[in-house]
């Protein structure tokens, strides 16, 4: 099955209270189109780190292995894997060029487990340029953060 999924994420403060919001998109064999939506909010986070929870919960939502294109406007995340950022960095013992910590590492490493039964692609598209999914992603990443019940991002707010 070939599954795309349209992820944003945003935090208003960057740290402050932030969201994401997934579109996940797949055409059955009678060529009826199917979405799920995914949103939720945390009181205390990073755009990046939203940026890559809502590909996370895209693909955590997958029942079955599936080709999997991802389709995001945050060059953080695609630039990982299309210019190989993410095989140096594991490769260094999670440390970067300049040998400092890669930041959000336990995220990088549940997308990687969510990716692993799955064939994923990233492609980067321009944010805020009108792409509908793009932009439908990036109104659920903004009101999620907004909602009363906002979760904490545990990753984040345990460096504190």
């Amino acid at each position: 099955m070939r599954v795309t999924v349209f992820s944003d994420g945003s935090a208003k403060g960057n740290p402050g209270p932030g969201g994401y919001g997934t579109i996940l998109q797949y055409i059955d064999t009678k060529g009826k189109l199917h979405e799920l939506e995914l949103t939720e909010g945390f009181r205390l986070t990073t755009n990046n780190r939203m940026e890559l929870l809502g590909a996370i919960k895209g693909l955590e939502a997958l029942k079955k292995p599936c080709d999997v294109t991802i389709i995001s406007d945050s060059q953080y995340l695609v630039n990982a894997f299309n210019n190989g950022w993410i095989e140096g960095w594991k490769k260094k013992g999670w440390k970067k060029a300049d040998n400092s910590e890669v930041l959000n590492k336990d995220l990088w490493q549940r997308l990687l487990l969510a990716m692993e039964s799955h064939n994923v692609t990233f492609e980067w598209i321009k944010g805020h340029a009108g792409h509908p999914e793009n932009e439908r992603c990036d109104r659920l990443a903004f009101n999620s953060a907004d909602r009363e019940d906002l979760l904490t991002d545990e990753g984040y707010e345990a460096k504190d």
